[in-house]
């Protein structure tokens, strides 16, 4: 299965000098952590996903870049989708998890029975974390939140709770990266 990486975010909440996945946690920029997890998965095409708001994240990128128009998340995945060089089902992994391994995103990928999947962390560990919780859901009773991670693919959606640090960390504000420094550190 190939991989889109959303790397198009001006990463305004962040409060940083630097486009978002340009972001350093623990001297690395969160675009090279996540592209390092990839690699060391079955994965097997990496596209970064850029926009015009990061012009140097698409210059620092040695992977194959799609450029979409900017106009968020879910607009700009669209037209990623709509290149003709990807087929689904493909993995979509946003540039702000810089936790990720390439062992998680290969038990998301065996997860994966078809269809759609949205991979989602429970509140509670993100509270417990001491991360932000901007979206949630509640699925089977249960608060959880996008984690960032999913499989697009044609048929049924389906989600997947993962009770996971390395996928509960999305970077959106300095605290988040404290975090995220810390757990890496431990």
């Amino acid at each position: 299965m190939d991989a889109l990486v959303m790397c198009g975010g001006r990463g305004t909440r962040l409060e940083a000098d630097c486009e978002k996945p340009l972001f350093r946690i623990q001297g690395d920029p969160m675009i090279d952590r996540v592209l390092a997890a990839l690699e060391d998965s079955r994965v097997e095409d990496v596209y970064a996903v850029v926009s015009p708001h990061a012009p140097e994240t698409a210059a620092h990128l040695e992977c194959t870049v799609i450029e979409t128009a900017g106009e968020g998340y879910v607009a700009d995945l669209q037209q990623a989708l709509a290149d003709e060089r990807i087929d689904e089902p493909v993995l979509t992994v946003a540039a702000d998890l810089p936790l990720l391994d390439g062992e998680i995103v290969d038990s998301v990928l065996d997860a994966y029975e078809g269809g759609s999947l949205t991979v989602a962390a429970p509140t509670l560990i993100k509270s417990t974390l001491g991360v932000t919780v901007d979206t949630r859901f509640v699925h089977e009773g249960e608060e959880v939140a996008p984690t960032g991670v999913n499989v697009v693919g044609d048929g049924p959606d389906r989600t997947v709770i993962r009770d996971d640090a390395r996928l509960a960390v999305n970077v959106n504000r300095r605290e988040d990266a404290a975090v995220a420094e810390r757990l890496l550190l431990s």
